[in-house]
């Protein structure tokens, strides 16, 4: 199957220069491979603003300002950190939208309730905070891969009209 990277970041870059909006990202399970697919096109600074790979629990926490209680109650892969992610990634920068992905790349790590493949989203945009689950298959890198082009994809569909 071919790459379909490229041209959603191409879409993006145009739709986000055509409303003067800049985007975050604030990344664990992708390890800042939505970051760099995004600035692997040239120009990528007059719309990508800044990208936040926060790993583990604590990078959550001081750089996003996760409240930790959150991760202990719900988990790191969880619907209420994506969104405190997203939301965390917006109130520290100055981009108007971003998206956050948190999820279980595997091989190792998945459980009988998370497993390998599950990944939660995050997209902040001006009109709220929308989050989804997804489940994908493959290995690792096919994981990666696919939560890449599924957040692209997702904060082109959550773009303001213009």
């Amino acid at each position: 199957m071919p790459d379909t990277t490229p041209a959603l970041v191409e879409q993006l870059a145009a739709a986000l220069k055509a409303r003067g909006l800049m985007m975050a990202t604030a990344e664990s399970c992708t390890g800042g491979l939505i970051a760099g697919a995004c600035t692997e096109l040239s120009g990528s600074s007059d719309w990508f603003e800044r990208g936040f790979v926060t790993y583990s629990n604590a990078a959550k926490h001081s750089l996003l300002g996760v409240p930790a209680l959150l991760i202990e109650r719900h988990g790191a892969v969880s619907e209420p950190v994506a969104r405190a992610m997203a939301s965390g990634a917006l109130a520290h920068s100055p981009a108007q939208l971003a998206v956050a992905v948190t999820g279980v790349a595997g091989p190792t790590g998945g459980s009988a309730e998370k497993p390998v493949g599950t990944v939660w989203f995050g997209w902040a945009t001006p009109e709220g905070v929308f989050t989804e689950h997804q489940r994908f298959d493959g290995d690792r890198a096919a994981v990666r891969q696919a939560t890449v082009r599924h957040a692209l994809a997702g904060l082109l569909q959550r773009l303001p009209r213009t």
